[in-house]
């Protein structure tokens, strides 16, 4: 009986060492810090706290809408000044683009703009289609805007809306000019109707939208104004063209 009981405890004890030691085994691999891809535990959740950081910050950015209002032809000795008015009254900076005889006797209203924050640009000396013209003649009609806005507003002008949208590299005379073009146009100097302008730019605005207006008409200082009432409402932001140029 003694031999049978011995035996007995024997395998009890085998039997609970055994047990015990799948129980650790099993403590062990639970415990065991996950690591994938052989990374280290501690560089892989800063690369996803990283990553989820730019997907916020990148969200955050396609949130937002930015549209520009650019206006050419002018300065409009009535016209003008309303709608610097209007934008003050906003908060909203817009885009300029000045032909230099219109510069003569409204020299205030050019550096009410430059004092006021909007971008002012070059739209040539007399309206021409620059590539009809020879390069020297081009470059004189630039060049002639160019100072006539930097003995007014004491700054030299880095952006040029070419009329007619018409440009040439070879026209990059003296310094070079920014183009700046459009992806907006409603045709406001035609049709002259305020309904039909901002139902146009309404539905057609977009994000990084360049809108091209002129300040030479009543119902284009109204239609702007509504513009920037309407697509504020709808989350855009006004901003000056320079800005979406930038990368």
């Amino acid at each position: 009986m003694a031999k049978k009981e011995f035996f007995v405890i024997g395998i009890l004890i085998v039997t609970l060492l055994i047990l015990i030691a799948h129980s650790e085994m099993g403590i062990t691999i639970a415990s065991a810090p996950e690591v994938s891809d052989g990374q280290d535990p501690e560089n892989s959740k800063e690369s996803k706290n990283r990553e989820n950081k730019d997907n916020k910050n990148n969200n955050r950015t396609q949130d937002q809408k930015f549209i520009a209002l650019t206006f050419d032809d002018g300065p409009h000795p009535v016209y003008t000044p309303l709608l610097l008015d209007g934008l003050a009254e906003r908060g909203v900076k817009a885009s300029f683009f000045l032909i230099e005889k219109n510069i003569e006797g409204n020299e205030e209203i050019v550096r009410r703009m430059a004092t006021e924050g909007h971008l002012i640009g070059n739209h040539t000396a007399t309206h021409i289609m620059l590539t009809s013209k020879t390069e020297e003649e081009a470059c004189n009609e630039i060049e002639k805007t160019n100072q006539k806005i930097l003995e007014v507003t004491g700054s030299y002008p880095a952006y040029i809306r070419p009329p007619f949208g018409s440009w040439s590299e070879e026209l990059e005379c003296i310094i070079p000019m920014n183009v700046v073009l459009w992806n907006i146009d409603p045709l406001d100097w035609k049709i002259q109707n305020k309904d039909k302008v901002v139902r146009h730019v309404v539905k057609n605005a977009r994000n990084g939208g360049i809108i091209l207006l002129h300040d030479s008409y009543q119902s284009s200082v109204d239609a702007a104004l509504e513009i920037i009432d309407t697509l504020s409402r709808q989350g855009y932001t006004f901003v000056t063209a320079d800005e979406l140029l930038i990368d």
